[in-house]
């Protein structure tokens, strides 16, 4: 199915520009959210018709993500989890948690904002970009620890989780000290 897009659509095309697309993908995603019209001749012309209005209304929005952008980028966020002592998640952090916390920080951004793969599910430091227009993406900082203090620590840069990594010549050396114990006789039983 062809599509005009009415706004620049990732991996997709600029605004104006006619595409071929899946007939799902058009109708549930492009159409449902008025991202782009059927391309079919009443649409071109009702198009050309009304690219002034539709370039002054991208333009408009850009230039308000683009102030919020100026206040969040690089911006820091702390999320209280708990975790078990290696540092995974008993959950994880999803684009929801996020939205709420940014919320909660004064910044409006809607869950479908966040550009994130996968959830959260380890505690530490995360990048997580933010995509404010399909013009204009930052990256905010997500602290995930198990309390204020740990959020403290990890953003100076120190090791939260407990891990018990033993080198293998260290495990070498305990495995031949209890060999050593055991005698010559321990393994004829």
């Amino acid at each position: 199915m062809e599509v005009i897009l009415l706004e620049r659509v990732a991996k997709l095309g600029q605004m104006g520009e006619t595409v071929k697309v899946r007939p799902g993908f058009a109708r549930n995603y492009l159409l449902a959210r008025g991202k782009a019209l059927r391309a079919t001749e009443a649409n071109k012309k009702r198009f050309e018709d009304q690219r002034a209005q539709l370039e002054a209304r991208n333009l408009e929005r850009r230039t308000e993500a683009q102030a919020v952008a100026e206040k969040l980028d690089g911006q820091s966020f702390v999320l209280i989890r708990q975790s078990g002592e290696t540092g995974v998640l008993y959950g994880s952090v999803s684009t929801r948690d996020l939205a709420e916390v940014l919320t909660q920080n004064g910044f409006t951004v809607g869950r479908e904002q966040f550009s994130l793969n996968q959830p959260i599910k380890t505690l530490g430091l995360h990048n997580v970009p933010v995509v404010l227009h399909p013009e204009v993406e930052v990256t905010v900082t997500v602290n995930v620890a198990r309390s204020p203090e740990e959020a403290e620590r990890q953003a100076r840069g120190e090791s939260t989780t407990v891990r018990d990594e033993l080198d293998l010549e260290e495990l070498g050396l305990e495995v031949g000290a209890a060999l050593a114990e055991a005698g010559p006789d321990a393994g004829e039983r």
